[in-house]
């Protein structure tokens, strides 16, 4: 579960973001658009976040 808890998280909140979009207006537009945005915002994190210098072995 360590490895696979984020992935299944994530999964769950994009298909509930996709049925909520399809279900109406108003605060189902508001749900989808948080539940949609929190996985881009998790990939814009990792993908931005800084790494350690890698030491260079001579």
């Amino acid at each position: 579960m360590q490895i696979w808890g984020a992935p299944i998280v994530l999964a769950i909140l994009t298909t509930i973001g996709l049925i909520s979009a399809l279900l109406g207006d108003g605060i189902w537009d508001a749900l989808s658009a948080v539940t949609l945005g929190i996985p881009c915002l998790v990939g814009a994190w990792y993908c931005l976040r800084r790494r350690p210098a890698a030491r260079q072995h001579r």
